[in-house]
């Protein structure tokens, strides 16, 4: 086994990334792995306070914020986060990451209509993070793929959170084109980047179970265990 192994489970609002993150560490311990697991933003940190912010909409729309403002919010979040992952890497854990660099590239990178300007925000976004703030690079990086409308409703079964303060949505999952553009953006950098993998959720317009969803992704840890 790969000692030390950064694995990151990606996807639009509402894909299940939270339920395959858990079932994934829940695996792992029951075969005696170490293993930790981290989702960002950190809501009720204080590195993603201005995250929170900017999701309920004080800073005006996801379009009026804009994409690269946006990312620094997120990104600075992250690097608060490295010191601890780093350890945790160094110890020879798993880690297991619910949403990472990738969310920028998807939800920011989706604001972007012109295929050239986004690539140049994806790189942008990847030299912030990896190469400026040096965040540490997961070995594994996974997209679950979901339509849009599915993840609104997915969104819409969630339990109260509280960074929401009553609102059942954020301005990115209130917003049906936003979801869209992101996730063309994920397909994009699935694409682009040959690191990443696109993990197909949804046949016949109906979301996968959870443990079908699961085997797909343990198809590809696999290969790392």
């Amino acid at each position: 086994m790969q000692r030390g192994l950064f694995i990151m489970i990606e996807g639009t609002d509402g894909s299940g990334k939270g339920t395959q993150t858990d079932i994934l560490v829940d695996r792992l311990r029951k075969e005696k792995v170490e293993v930790e697991q981290i989702s960002f933003p950190q809501y009720g940190e204080p590195s993603a306070f201005l995250v929170e912010e900017y999701l309920n909409g004080k800073y005006g729309s996801a379009e009026e914020v804009g994409p690269y403002k946006a990312s620094i919010l997120y990104a600075t979040d992250r690097f608060a986060a490295a010191p601890k992952i780093k350890q945790w890497l160094k110890e020879g854990k798993i880690v297991i990451a619910n949403r990472y660099v990738a969310s920028n590239m998807g939800h920011q990178g989706g604001k972007i209509k012109d295929i050239d300007e986004r690539k140049k925000y994806f790189d942008w976004n990847y030299n912030l993070e990896y190469e400026i703030l040096e965040i540490p690079r997961p070995t594994v990086n996974l997209i679950l793929h979901v339509t849009p409308e599915i993840s609104q409703q997915l969104v819409d079964k969630k339990e109260e959170r509280e960074y929401l303060k009553g609102k059942k949505r954020d301005i990115h999952e209130d917003d049906l084109n936003h979801l869209a553009d992101a996730e063309q953006a994920y397909v994009e950098i699935a694409k682009t980047y040959p690191e990443f993998k696109l993990i197909e959720c949804v046949e016949d317009d109906s979301i996968l179970p959870p443990e079908q969803i699961h085997a797909i992704i343990w198809e590809e840890i696999k290969k790392y265990l």
